[in-house]
């Protein structure tokens, strides 16, 4: 499994940008979850979101319930992080991952269980 991200930049407070996430490989993608995670300088990676390719259901953390949406593109074996009313705090270096549907209940906030992770991409919000 290969996972490109790509979208990042620079935006001022408020603005917004599309996180988008590649994933090839022979793989039978509706067996997995997709997660982002961010890590920001002197920080640990945390979880920001993750969806359940098959059934398409979503979780966010609480800091960016209402203001991200996460979703995938069948057809393009993609998936994306839209980014609304960015905040400083926001600002992290963003990974997508991948973690394997081994059980009806998947944990989708911790990254150790996730497998397969892309480069990530910076996203930086000024103030």
């Amino acid at each position: 499994v290969q996972l490109q991200a790509s979208g990042g930049g620079l935006v001022q407070a408020g603005g917004s940008l599309r996180l988008s996430c590649a994933v090839s490989g022979r793989f039978f993608i509706n067996s997995y979850v997709m997660g982002w995670f961010r890590q920001a300088p002197g920080r640990e990676r945390e979880f920001v979101a993750a969806i359940r390719w098959s059934r398409g259901s979503t979780d966010y953390a609480d800091s960016v319930k209402g203001r991200f949406t996460i979703s995938r593109d069948n057809a393009k074996n993609t998936v994306y992080l839209q980014m609304n009313n960015l905040k400083p705090e926001d600002t992290a270096v963003y990974y997508c991952a991948a973690q394997p549907m081994r059980s009806i209940v998947v944990v989708t906030t911790l990254p150790g269980l996730y497998e397969y992770w892309g480069q990530g991409t910076q996203v930086t919000v000024s103030s």
